[in-house]
Order: C-alpha cells, then structure tokens, then sequence
C-alpha cells in the first residue's frame, strides 16, 4: 500500500481512538463513581481535565509540530495518550484517573492538533478530498458509536476496559507512524507563544477550579473566591499578552469580525448546552433508571443517530444556504428539543427523552457542519488554522465551564436531600439552562454571522477548509473539534 494511505491510516486510527473517548467516558460515569467511590465534583474532573487539556494545548501544539516535525509530534501524542490511558484504566482513586485523564487530552491535543497537517502533506488533487471524506466520516462515526461501545465494554467486562482498550490500537498506531508516515515540518515556523499558552491555560483551570468546588465549599468560600479571581486575572494577562505579540497564538483583531465572533459563540454554545448536560442525562439514565451501560449506550442512539444523519444533510445544504441560516435555526432546535425532555417526574421512562433527542440531535447535525468552515471563511488561508483552532479550542472550553456551570446548578438544585424527586428538579433545571443557552447562541448566529464578512480568497482553497485541511504554518485542524462532527 502507498505510503500516503498508510498516513491516512495512522492518522485516521489515532483521531478515531481520540474522539471516541470523548464520549465512551459518559456512560461509565456511573460505575466510575461506585467503584472509586467518586463523588459529583469528581465525576466533572473525569470530564473537565480532558476537555481542558485540549483547550490550553491545542494551538500549542501546531505550533510546536512545525518546529520539530509533524510525524514525530503526532507519534508523541499517540504514546502519551496510551499512557494516559494505560493509567486511567488502572487508577485506584478519582484524583488519579483525573489527572491522567489530563494526560490523555494532551496527546489527543497533539494528535488533533497535527493530524490534517499530516494528510495535507501526503495528499494532493483529487486523492486529498478522498482523504478528508474518509477522515470525517471516521470521525462522526467515533462520536455515534461511543455510547454504545462504551457501555457495551463497561456491561461486559468494567470501566477500567474503556481505557485499556487504547493500549493495543495505540501501538498500532504508533507502528505506523514510526515506519510508514513520512516527515513535513514548516520551513518559517510561527514563534511558540509561551505566554498566552501558561496564562490561557491557568486561567481556565482556575475558573473551572472555582466553579467545580462551588459545589462543595460554597461560593463565599476562600478558595472558591481565590480561584475565580485568579482566573479573572490570568485571563485579563492573556488578552493583554496577544494583543502586544506580533505573532500570537489568537489574533484579538479577529474580535473585530461580528461573523468570527459569532463562529467562537456557536462553538461556545453547542458544547456548553447539549452536549455538556449529556453527562448528567447519563447519570439520571443510570442512577435513578436504572439502567446498565449498555442499555443507557443505547439509548442515546437517537441522538446521535439523528446528528450524523443530519450533518449529511447539512454538507449538502450548506452550498445553498446562508450560514446563519443553518446555525441558528439548529440552535433554536437544540433549544426546543431541550425544553422536550424538560418536565421529568420520578415516574418517567427514558421514553420521556426520546422526542427531544431526535429534536436536539437534529438541530445539533445543522450546526456542527457549517460551524466548522465559518471559522475559517472569515480570514485569509494563511491565518486559516490559527483561526479554526481557536474555533476548536472554544469547543473545548465550552465543555469544561458548561460541566461545571450545569454541575454547580444541579448540586445546588439536589441539595442533602438525594431523592428521586430532588434528582429530577435538578435535571428539568440544568435542561433549562441549557435551553437557555442554545436559545441565545441561535440569537448570536442570527445577528452576527454574516456572508460578507467571508473572505473571497477563502473560496480558492475550499477543498482544504470545508473538507478539514489544515493551514501549512500552523498544522491546526480545520475541522469541528471532539465533540461531535
């Protein structure tokens, strides 16, 4: 076989393995916390320590892939991803699975971060949008069937087999790499931005810090206060570090853009409303339904079904139809499909969620394909994965503050009491926040996304940046980050 398709291939098994623990996790939360003993803030850090990792390393890491190589940067993230793996599955506590769940969203930054970069070396003509098809496809399909899987691994065998599973396709993955990708740095590599990657980085995990310990310590308390000011600060550093920077890490100029900003509110909103209350809709299935992994996995294929069913339509869609057209509409259907399972009572089946999964799940489809060449048809092709790995990287924040936000809300909401009843008030609460969430990012989409603001110069390149390519300066992915694509 052609050294290039052994690149997809590797390429290809690595993203997949990523992308599929974002969500083969969700469904062993539940066993997680009865093995371990896990209470809800450790359930969130299983979550938020990944989704932060890929946040504060993901430019980073494209950066750096430049400098010393891409091949020998994405065989990096591989191994360090199975060791994070190899120690989540046998971690004896929840600080030590969060810490290395921390160490998987690492590699899977590194790997995310310089995968298309790979495939943009090894393919040209014809062969790359081939390329791009197979690796999107691959994609959708680790996010469709993680639930399942996972449940499926957890039923049969235990939680612990979700992570080590990696183990064997991480070797596979990294043989591949090592023998049959072939090497591609950047002859003018961008300058790493050290300062914004440790105040970004800080300052997020300040602020998720805070928000997570709310739940136990209280708001008025001294290290709860201390977090989010220091979050507060070290952001404020960030902004002002590169707004002074020739070469930074986000260009603020791109704030000036109304159809930017409204691309970074999107990405923001799909993962601070669907899918972070994913998490707590797994714990209701399980906790108080009842259910195994396995029967929870499948339970959710309705949502997922109708997202990778959707984005299809959505690919063809998106060449007739305006932008803002697509995004807000679907964030007004992931609103009212939200505001669909609203409503639980004790008495209530799973079959109480069914209509506002397929709702959500389809609008969830329209915005996910379209979001993802918005943010990058608003610049130059030279600025195009610096611009959609900012896009990503709001993806992640989005998770990490919207499991802390939604977790906060549901604790305050459950209180000591722990009762059925108590259990589904939380759940109709966080289902309206949610609501309320996808509801004013629809309301963003529609009043800044904007087909002017595109770049004409954009259109000679679609090949790259509505198939996922990535921008040969930086090695960022021009696709939609783990969440869902």
């Amino acid at each position: 076989m052609d050294r290039k398709w052994w690149t997809l291939v590797a390429v290809c098994t690595g993203v997949f393995m990523l992308l599929l623990d974002v969500t083969i996790v969700n469904v062993a939360l539940p066993d997680i916390q009865t093995s371990l003993g896990a209470t809800l803030s450790d359930l969130q850090w299983v979550i938020d320590a990944y989704a932060l990792s890929l946040a504060a390393l993901l430019l980073t890491a494209g950066s750096i892939a430049d400098r010393v190589g891409r091949r020998v940067m994405f065989a990096a993230g591989v191994v360090v991803f199975t060791l994070g793996s190899a120690l989540c599955g046998a971690a004896g506590d929840p600080t030590v699975l969060a810490v290395s769940r921390g160490l998987q969203g690492i590699g899977g930054a590194i790997m995310f971060a310089t995968s298309l970069a790979l495939l943009t070396t090894a393919f040209h003509g014809r062969d790359r949008g081939t390329a791009f098809g197979i690796f999107g496809a691959i994609t959708g399909i680790a996010v469709a069937v993680g639930p399942v899987l996972g449940g499926a691994i957890t039923s049969g065998l235990t939680w612990r087999w979700i992570f080590f599973v990696n183990i064997p396709i991480g070797v596979f993955a990294l043989a591949a790499t090592l023998l049959k990708v072939d090497e591609s740095r950047d002859r003018r590599p961008r300058r790493i931005d050290y300062a914004g990657l440790v105040t970004f980085s800080s300052g997020l995990a300040s602020l998720v810090y805070g928000l997570i310990r709310s739940n136990e310590d209280g708001w008025g308390s001294t290290n709860v206060v201390a977090a989010l000011v220091a979050a507060v600060v070290l952001l404020a550093l960030f902004g002002i570090a590169e707004r002074v920077q020739r070469e930074p890490m986000f260009d603020l100029s791109l704030a000036k853009v109304p159809t930017f900003v409204g691309g970074l509110t999107s990405a923001f909103g799909i993962s601070a409303s669907l899918f972070s209350l994913l998490t707590y809709i797994v714990l209701y299935m399980q906790n108080l339904l009842g259910y195994s992994p396995i029967e929870a996995g499948v339970r959710f294929l309705p949502l997922t079904g109708a997202i990778f069913l959707t984005a299809g339509v959505a690919g063809r869609l998106s060449a007739r139809v305006p932008t803002r057209w697509l995004i807000g509409p679907g964030f007004v259907l992931i609103g009212v499909g939200l505001l669909l399972m609203h409503g639980l009572t004790p008495a209530s089946d799973w079959t109480a969620l069914l209509a506002g999964m397929v709702v959500s799940g389809v609008g969830a489809g329209l915005v996910n394909v379209p979001l993802a060449s918005t943010a990058v048809a608003v610049v130059e092709p030279a600025r195009a994965g610096m611009a959609s790995g900012v896009n990503s990287t709001f993806r992640q924040v989005g998770i990490a503050t919207g499991i802390a936000v939604l977790g906060a809300i549901f604790s305050h909401s459950v209180g000591d009491t722990r009762s059925p009843q108590a259990f589904v008030d939380g759940i109709n609460t966080i289902l309206l926040v949610g609501a309320a969430v996808a509801f004013v990012s629809a309301i963003a989409a529609l009043a800044l996304i904007r087909q002017r603001d595109y770049v004409v110069a954009a259109a000679t390149s679609s090949s790259t940046t509505t198939s996922g390519g990535a921008n040969s300066r930086t090695g960022s992915p021009l696709v939609p980050s783990p969440e869902v694509t």
